[in-house]
């Protein structure tokens, strides 16, 4: 497969995990009304993280002491993440909560700058730009700084920085192992969140059903193939391609739940399919010169 032909399958690779994550926002605000948010969660990455050992049980013993390191601080990370904001879930509306989660497409290119001391192009900056104001336009109905949203933006920063480890450290040879070992980490953080109320179990079989469809196909499968997509795509390529979650979550809310198509979803959803188009079809040589700087 050629070099070029990898990181357009990355993209779209990453277009799918998108996808799942967008159709489980519905889900989680609904189960947020029934579980603590450290149960929730905890349960849902173990799950996961049996699926995954299951799946391969030696890919974790196979990785280095360095990549078993790295895959620990990623899950330390991408816990930490989910935990806050889960938690600023429920101060704030889903759609703002989408909004603000998505400034990682912000959040990305400024600290892979700082901390990778890449060097973003004009047209990265740009797709940034539409990719923002695309969110905006589909979820803001108005917004306040309150504990919600702060808790979220920090959320948004965590996520960042996940994706920019994703992209320095992950490769497609250690992509399982790293997915494993990180989602045993996330389970880890997310139980010791759980301990100080104790652990409840979901009374309901629909909510089993929920937790167990997050879990494998959200969870587990999402872990791995946007590992293995971020080993052929810059931070902030990544990024942009996953700011695609709030509009598969309007799709979906859309198709299988009581909203309508409104101005709203089609204008915000163009401006982010904009910023994908931007990333994938403006000067090549600029973004496969980092994908290059990524591999050294």
């Amino acid at each position: 497969m050629s070099g070029v032909t990898r990181p357009r399958l990355a993209v779209l690779a990453l277009l799918a995990v998108a996808a799942a994550w967008g159709s489980t926002f519905f889900l989680t605000k609904d189960l947020l009304t029934r579980m603590d948010v450290a149960d929730y969660l905890a349960l849902r990455f173990l799950i996961a993280s049996v699926a995954l050992i299951l799946v391969h049980p030696p890919a974790i013993a196979r990785l280095s002491r360095l990549d078993k390191g790295r895959a620990v601080a990623l899950g330390i990370t991408y816990g930490a993440a989910q935990l806050v904001q889960t938690e600023g879930l429920r101060h704030t509306s889903a759609s703002v909560s989408g909004f603000v989660t998505g400034m990682y497409v912000v959040f990305t290119p400024l600290l892979a700058a700082v901390i990778l001391r890449h060097k973003i192009g004009r047209w990265a900056w740009v797709a940034v730009i539409l990719a923002t104001v695309g969110l905006g336009v589909l979820s803001l109905r108005g917004l306040s700084m309150g504990t919600g949203e702060l808790l979220t933006l920090a959320s948004a920063g965590l996520y960042a920085l996940h994706i920019i480890g994703l992209g320095a450290w992950s490769t497609p040879q250690t992509a399982f192992g790293l997915s494993a070992l990180q989602m045993v980490v996330i389970t880890c953080v997310c139980a010791i969140g759980a301990l100080p109320g104790g652990f409840a179990l979901p009374s309901i079989g629909g909510d089993w059903v929920s937790i167990i469809y997050m879990a494998l196909v959200a969870g587990a499968l999402a872990l791995i193939v946007q590992t293995w997509a971020q080993a052929h795509l810059t931070p902030t390529r990544a990024a942009i391609a996953m700011t695609m979650e709030p509009v598969f979550a309007s799709g979906f809310a859309v198709l299988f739940g009581s909203e309508s198509v409104t101005w709203r979803i089609l204008v915000g959803g163009a401006l982010v399919l904009s910023a994908m188009y931007l990333v994938e079809l403006a000067p090549r040589r600029k973004f496969e010169a980092e994908v290059q700087h990524l591999a050294q």
